[in-house]
């Protein structure tokens, strides 16, 4: 089943799709489905990012070889780090770095979007609390992060973290593909695989210490190949079985 939210009138609204409609939901869906008999051609649909989330959690260096072009050898736990739901984005938004940012980098990653309220998850029940899964950048001013010696504002300025375009409930997040194209040329390629914490034990590792609400985020990490951006840039994560999601840099 695939989950979208939309852009309305009345405001965001919540859906699935079906052969290319949306059935509107009268709620979120994150306990059951109330469909409202109402649809939406999805050409017709403004698409905003598929989670409402009131944190992320983001695990920095879960690729080997993307710690390894990060200057560190790959870490024996998850390094965890936050984003608040300011950096909200939508497929087809538009990602904008401060003018005085020096290098915006594009992450792309696998968003985990939770379903019920989640504390001390063992990992071989971790499918009990999640959604379904999404496309995730994690946007980064890489001057600004390193300049802080910390994360915080380096990855959480308003509009970096764009999710979408749906959230994907049947699949296997074990094995999946990601690339992520700059401008159509490909510049990331990585496979879940090559998790070092993969899903399962991330949720148990997470909820052991904070609770994880209905909406929110994790973001599993990205693979090695992390670059710079520019304006009129076009940056696009595709994942498999999850679509694809683009935005412009501006």
């Amino acid at each position: 089943m695939r989950y979208v939210r939309i852009k309305t009138p009345e405001g965001a609204r919540w859906g699935v799709l079906e052969d290319n409609t949306v059935k509107l939901l009268a709620t979120a869906p994150y306990e059951a489905l109330a469909y409202t008999g109402e649809t939406c051609p999805l050409d017709q649909c403004d698409l905003l990012a598929p989670a409402e989330p009131t944190k992320i959690l983001c695990v920095g260096k879960n690729y080997a070889e993307h710690a390894r072009e990060m200057g560190a050898e790959p870490p024996g736990f998850p390094v965890l780090f936050m984003k608040g739901p300011n950096t909200v984005n939508h497929p087809n938004g538009v990602l904008h770095a401060p003018s005085f940012v020096q290098r915006f980098d594009y992450e792309g990653e696998l968003g985990v979007v939770i379903r019920r309220r989640a504390k001390d998850v063992k990992p071989e029940d971790f499918a009990d609390y999640v959604l379904g899964y999404t496309c995730l950048i994690d946007a980064t001013a890489r001057d600004i992060q390193q300049h802080d010696g910390q994360w915080t504002r380096g990855k959480s300025m308003d509009g970096f973290c764009p999710m979408g375009p749906w959230i994907e409930t049947d699949l296997d997040p074990a094995h999946l593909e990601l690339t992520t194209r700059l401008n159509g040329k490909v510049v990331q390629h990585g496979y879940t695989e090559d998790f070092i914490t993969p899903v399962p034990e991330l949720i148990a590792f997470i909820t052991a210490a904070m609770t994880l609400e209905p909406g929110d985020v994790i973001a599993t990490g990205t693979p090695a190949g992390v670059g710079p951006m520019h304006p009129g840039d076009t940056i696009a994560v595709e994942i498999s079985s999850l679509g694809t999601l683009q935005c412009a840099v501006r």
